[in-house]
């Protein structure tokens, strides 16, 4: 349970009548800013989930009045210091942001049996040790892990990244915080509202369009209720996703592990997670159910694990983001 957020200090900025707000959050560590967001926004042109210059991670969140610019620098292996910049926000509005963010970045998430069960992977144990600190991160909303799940089915991480961040960029609202930008994920219907041909140009195939239309649908109809899923079991869970036509057993558990912080599953996804963990292993091919039965209800921390060290042999583990228009590669339809 997030423990009480401490609010330590007040100033306004009266000609953009912005309020900036400081506050403490506590972390259960081990805990590392860096390979958290690293681990969120994949890779440095992500323009949602930003890594700043000086190690920071900046990222905007929707607010009653206009969207809030919030800035998180860790203040030690127990402490993050937020900013909160916005239009005057009552006390419930700054606990709800300072909630989201600590979900977001899975502070409180206690990975001891992970790190217990790991330590037995000859492997894996290194690795883990390699990163210790990183902490399970999750989507803010339900649509955000629809979208990205669906986008990333059967396409490479920079294919799907380019599909995404053109997705945000026409469609999210752009926000400016000390020289970086950052931009707040659009809605559904902001995003849905856009004719076919325009969606299509930007990446998206016939298929995964349709996909998304239906999952927007069963969110706004309730079928898919993001309280009420909250308590079901993973495997309920599951089920219900794979009842939207589009959504195989890989996109349900990417959006169980990514969008709803569920440990407890591991998206397989046949020879790419062969390859990933061979990596990860230096080149060696372990019996992939076996390292999941080992890691049982911590097995989702191996995706992660695996994800980072794959960012970490191209240089990408927490390097500051990079959010130009030219640095956006070309990507066709898939």
């Amino acid at each position: 349970m997030t423990q009480p957020l401490v609010q330590s200090s007040t100033t306004a900025d009266s000609a953009a009548r912005l309020v900036s707000t400081k506050h403490t959050l506590p972390v259960s560590p081990p805990f590392r800013l860096d390979l958290t967001v690293s681990a969120l926004r994949r890779l440095p042109t992500n323009p949602v989930d930003v890594i700043t210059a000086d190690g920071g991670y900046l990222h905007a969140v929707d607010a009653p009045h206009q969207p809030a610019i919030v800035r998180v620098h860790q203040a030690s292996s127990t402490e993050l210091a937020v900013t909160i910049d916005a239009a005057p926000l009552d006390e419930s509005e700054l606990q709800r942001i300072l909630a989201l963010i600590a979900r977001t970045l899975g502070v409180n998430r206690d990975l001891r049996p992970f790190y217990d069960a790991s330590s037995a992977i000859p492997w894996l144990g290194p690795l883990a040790q390699r990163l210790r600190g990183l902490k399970p991160p999750r989507y803010r909303s339900l649509w955000e892990a629809f979208v990205n799940a669906v986008v990333y089915q059967q396409v490479s991480l920079h294919a799907a990244s380019a599909v995404v961040q053109r997705i945000v960029e026409a469609f999210g609202t752009r926000l400016e915080s000390e020289g970086a930008h950052v931009y707040v994920f659009p809605s559904a219907e902001r995003v849905l509202d856009a004719n076919d041909g325009t969606l299509r140009a930007m990446g998206l195939s016939g298929g995964k369009l349709a996909t998304l239309r239906r999952a927007a649908d069963a969110i706004s109809s309730g079928t898919v209720d993001a309280a009420r899923i909250e308590e079901l079991p993973s495997s309920e869970t599951a089920a219900l996703l794979r009842s939207i036509k589009g959504i195989g057993p890989w996109t349900a558990s990417v959006i169980l592990l990514r969008g709803l912080g569920r440990l407890d599953v591991f998206p397989m996804n046949d020879s790419g997670v062969a390859r990933n963990i061979a990596l990860a292993a230096g080149g060696a091919a372990p019996d992939v159910d076996e390292v999941l039965d080992t890691l049982g209800a911590g097995r989702g921390m191996l995706y992660y694990h695996l994800l980072l060290a794959r960012l970490e042999a191209r240089g990408e583990v927490a390097k500051p983001s990079v959010l130009r228009s030219s640095d956006i590669p070309e990507s066709t339809p898939s």
